[in-house]
């Protein structure tokens, strides 16, 4: 997504986690992905409502910050998980 569009995107409606701006918080919506990757995920600290920062995007990747934890997730799977602006 370019950052036109994430500049005009309303961020109270749900968006993945690989259009979510560089250094906001957001809050996890839901996780639309297999069972067995969604309980691997919330081992992870990706759950339903938790609060999370985009740091870095590139070469494929998403780099998060979840629960003060950088982790790395390639863009197909930041794409399975619906995040909103948390405020």
């Amino acid at each position: 997504m370019q950052k036109e569009s994430i500049d005009a995107m309303n961020l109270n409606s749900p968006f993945t986690l690989a259009d979510a701006p560089l250094g906001r918080f957001v809050r996890i919506h839901e996780i639309q992905s297999h069972p067995d990757v969604r309980v691997r995920l919330h081992e992870m600290g990706f759950c339903e409502n938790a609060v999370i920062r985009c740091l870095n995007k590139g070469d494929g990747n998403v780099i998060c910050e979840v629960c003060n934890t950088r982790l790395g997730l390639n863009s197909l799977l930041a794409s399975s998980i619906l995040v909103s602006a948390f405020e």
